[in-house]
Protein backbone atom coordinates (compact mmCIF):
# COMPACT_ATOMS: atom_id res chain seq x y z
CA UNK A 1 0.00 0.00 0.00
CA UNK A 2 1.65 3.32 -1.24
CA UNK A 3 0.99 6.68 1.13
CA UNK A 4 -1.05 9.22 -0.82
CA UNK A 5 0.80 12.43 -1.42
CA UNK A 6 -0.42 16.17 -2.11
CA UNK A 7 1.25 18.60 -4.23
CA UNK A 8 3.29 21.53 -2.79
CA UNK A 9 1.44 24.94 -2.62
CA UNK A 10 2.95 27.90 -3.90
CA UNK A 11 4.16 31.04 -1.48
CA UNK A 12 5.45 34.37 -3.27
CA UNK A 13 8.60 35.17 -2.24
CA UNK A 14 9.81 38.83 -0.59
CA UNK A 15 11.91 41.43 -2.65
CA UNK A 16 14.34 43.98 -0.99
CA UNK A 17 11.61 46.18 -0.24
CA UNK A 18 9.30 43.84 1.47
CA UNK A 19 6.75 43.15 -1.37
CA UNK A 20 5.86 39.56 -2.90
CA UNK A 21 7.42 38.96 -5.72
CA UNK A 22 6.98 35.61 -8.58
CA UNK A 23 10.28 33.34 -8.03
CA UNK A 24 9.53 29.95 -9.62
CA UNK A 25 10.77 27.39 -8.08
CA UNK A 26 12.59 24.51 -9.69
CA UNK A 27 11.37 21.11 -10.53
CA UNK A 28 14.47 18.74 -10.36
CA UNK A 29 14.17 19.04 -6.44
CA UNK A 30 12.53 15.89 -4.65
CA UNK A 31 10.38 18.42 -2.84
CA UNK A 32 8.15 19.04 -6.33
CA UNK A 33 8.03 15.61 -7.72
CA UNK A 34 4.24 15.92 -6.62
CA UNK A 35 3.91 19.37 -8.71
CA UNK A 36 2.55 22.69 -7.52
CA UNK A 37 -0.74 24.03 -6.47
CA UNK A 38 -1.14 27.89 -6.57
CA UNK A 39 -3.90 29.59 -4.31
CA UNK A 40 -4.22 32.43 -6.24
CA UNK A 41 -7.36 31.28 -7.08
CA UNK A 42 -6.95 31.10 -11.31
CA UNK A 43 -7.21 27.33 -11.39
CA UNK A 44 -8.09 26.10 -7.93
CA UNK A 45 -7.54 22.38 -8.63
CA UNK A 46 -4.96 22.72 -11.04
CA UNK A 47 -1.50 21.28 -10.41
CA UNK A 48 1.65 22.66 -12.58
CA UNK A 49 3.81 20.09 -12.64
CA UNK A 50 6.76 21.56 -14.95
CA UNK A 51 8.68 25.05 -14.90
CA UNK A 52 7.37 26.17 -18.25
CA UNK A 53 3.71 25.09 -16.99
CA UNK A 54 4.10 27.59 -14.02
CA UNK A 55 6.03 30.22 -15.55
CA UNK A 56 2.79 30.60 -18.37
CA UNK A 57 0.77 30.38 -15.24
CA UNK A 58 2.29 33.36 -12.95
CA UNK A 59 1.71 35.52 -16.45
CA UNK A 60 -1.49 35.56 -16.09
CA UNK A 61 -3.86 38.64 -15.28
CA UNK A 62 -5.53 36.51 -12.93
CA UNK A 63 -2.22 35.50 -10.82
CA UNK A 64 -0.78 39.25 -11.15
CA UNK A 65 -3.99 40.84 -10.06
CA UNK A 66 -3.62 38.46 -6.82
CA UNK A 67 0.06 38.67 -6.38
CA UNK A 68 -0.86 42.51 -6.20
CA UNK A 69 -3.43 42.42 -3.65
CA UNK A 70 -1.34 40.52 -1.29
CA UNK A 71 1.28 43.14 -1.54
CA UNK A 72 -1.92 45.99 -0.85
CA UNK A 73 -2.90 44.13 2.05
CA UNK A 74 0.10 43.12 4.15
CA UNK A 75 -0.64 45.09 6.88
CA UNK A 76 -3.96 42.98 7.21
CA UNK A 77 -2.50 39.61 6.71
CA UNK A 78 -0.16 40.71 9.54
CA UNK A 79 -2.99 41.20 11.63
CA UNK A 80 -5.17 38.25 10.50
CA UNK A 81 -2.19 36.43 10.93
CA UNK A 82 -1.87 37.58 14.22
CA UNK A 83 -5.70 36.62 15.64
CA UNK A 84 -5.27 33.54 13.57
CA UNK A 85 -2.03 32.66 15.85
CA UNK A 86 -4.19 33.82 19.00
CA UNK A 87 -7.12 31.34 18.17
CA UNK A 88 -4.77 28.33 17.98
CA UNK A 89 -3.04 29.26 21.00
CA UNK A 90 -6.44 29.14 23.19
CA UNK A 91 -7.68 26.40 21.25
CA UNK A 92 -4.53 24.29 22.16
CA UNK A 93 -5.46 25.38 26.37
CA UNK A 94 -8.82 24.52 25.74
CA UNK A 95 -8.22 21.03 24.44
CA UNK A 96 -5.44 20.36 27.01
CA UNK A 97 -8.29 21.09 29.79
CA UNK A 98 -10.67 18.92 27.50
CA UNK A 99 -8.00 16.13 27.61
CA UNK A 100 -7.43 16.48 31.69
CA UNK A 101 -11.37 16.36 32.23
CA UNK A 102 -11.33 13.47 29.42
CA UNK A 103 -8.84 11.61 31.69
CA UNK A 104 -10.48 12.08 34.97
CA UNK A 105 -13.95 11.15 33.72
CA UNK A 106 -12.16 7.53 32.37
CA UNK A 107 -10.67 7.23 35.95
CA UNK A 108 -13.90 7.51 37.28
CA UNK A 109 -15.88 5.17 34.76
CA UNK A 110 -12.95 2.47 35.48
CA UNK A 111 -13.35 3.04 39.43
CA UNK A 112 -17.28 2.52 39.28
CA UNK A 113 -16.83 -0.39 36.88
CA UNK A 114 -14.55 -1.72 39.21
CA UNK A 115 -16.66 -1.28 41.84
CA UNK A 116 -19.76 -2.32 40.55
CA UNK A 117 -17.69 -5.84 39.57
CA UNK A 118 -17.10 -5.99 43.13
CA UNK A 119 -20.69 -6.03 43.91
CA UNK A 120 -22.15 -8.12 41.72
CA UNK A 121 -19.62 -10.44 42.42
CA UNK A 122 -20.24 -10.44 45.97
CA UNK A 123 -23.70 -10.40 45.88
CA UNK A 124 -24.04 -13.43 43.04
CA UNK A 125 -21.70 -15.20 46.34
CA UNK A 126 -24.59 -14.45 48.62
CA UNK A 127 -27.33 -15.68 46.86
CA UNK A 128 -25.11 -18.95 46.35
CA UNK A 129 -24.53 -19.47 49.98
CA UNK A 130 -28.27 -18.47 51.06
CA UNK A 131 -29.39 -20.91 48.42
CA UNK A 132 -27.17 -24.17 50.02
CA UNK A 133 -28.45 -22.69 53.80
CA UNK A 134 -32.01 -23.32 51.77
CA UNK A 135 -31.47 -26.61 50.72
CA UNK A 136 -29.75 -27.78 54.24
CA UNK A 137 -32.76 -26.26 55.43
CA UNK A 138 -35.25 -29.28 53.91
CA UNK A 139 -32.48 -31.70 55.48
Amino acid sequence: MELATEPDTYSPNMDEKGNYIDKVPSFHTNSLVNGLRCPCGTRKDKIYTSHAMFTAHIKTKTHEKWLQDLNTNKANFYIENQKLRDTVHSQKIMIGKFEIELSNKNMTIDYLTQQLVKMNSSSSNKQASTANDLIMFDI
